[in-house]
């Protein structure tokens, strides 16, 4: 048994897709991921920044497809792949049509949209609201979306692609906000010490 390296934990010359990377947990995702070595395509419904960066509102076929062909001009390929939720506005919690769109939706849309682009040794990290506790609906959508994870993970396994998500709770112990505390997990989660890792998802919360 071979011990991990120091090297382990770095994504250089990695390709990162983060939707939801304007603001909240996408952005201290796409940050951390940047600090890391990877080379970082962002998209949300406001320009966020990253060395290819896009606006996508949730819902906009088009729009995505647009994102997905300028990933592919660009490096040819995916990595990682990151939905993040709630990097986006939340929606009121009256509108459930927005609601699965914004939390389930666009997930699988971007997912099939980035699929043919990844290879073995690639991951994908769903990362899911801490709003989704507010209301019943949020509640089912964050429990699709941990399905989901789970069932791809099954399915794309013989490709050697990885599944994993990350539940955003409360603010954790240490005064450091949940966002940031996701970005630590995106990294691991991404990298080569995670390459056992798959079907789980990570739930960063405190009890406290």
């Amino acid at each position: 048994m071979t011990a991990p390296t120091p090297d382990a934990i770095l994504l250089d010359g990695r390709v990162a897709v983060v939707a939801g990377a304007a603001r909240g947990a996408g952005r201290a995702i796409a940050e951390a991921l940047a600090v890391f070595g990877a080379r970082v395509a962002a998209c949300d419904r406001d320009r966020p920044r990253g060395d290819l960066a896009m606006t996508v509102r949730p819902g906009d076929a088009m729009a995505a497809e647009v994102f997905a062909r300028a990933v592919a001009d660009r490096w040819g390929r995916v990595d990682v792949l990151v939905t993040s939720a709630g990097g986006f506005d939340e929606p009121a919690a009256s509108d459930e049509r927005a609601v699965f769109e914004e939390h389930f939706g666009q997930v699988t849309e971007l997912i099939r949209r980035m699929l043919p682009l990844m290879r073995a040794g690639g991951a994908i990290i769903n990362v899911s609201s801490g709003e989704a506790r507010r209301a019943a609906v949020y509640g089912a959508m964050r429990a699709a979306l941990e399905s989901l994870t789970a069932t791809l993970a099954v399915e794309l396994a013989p490709r050697g692609i990885r599944v994993n998500a990350i539940a955003l709770g409360g603010p954790p112990p240490g005064g450091k906000r949940p966002a940031e505390e996701a970005a630590g997990a995106a990294v691991f989660l991404a990298g080569d010490l995670a390459r056992s890792v798959t079907g789980t998802t990570v739930r960063v919360t405190t009890t406290g």
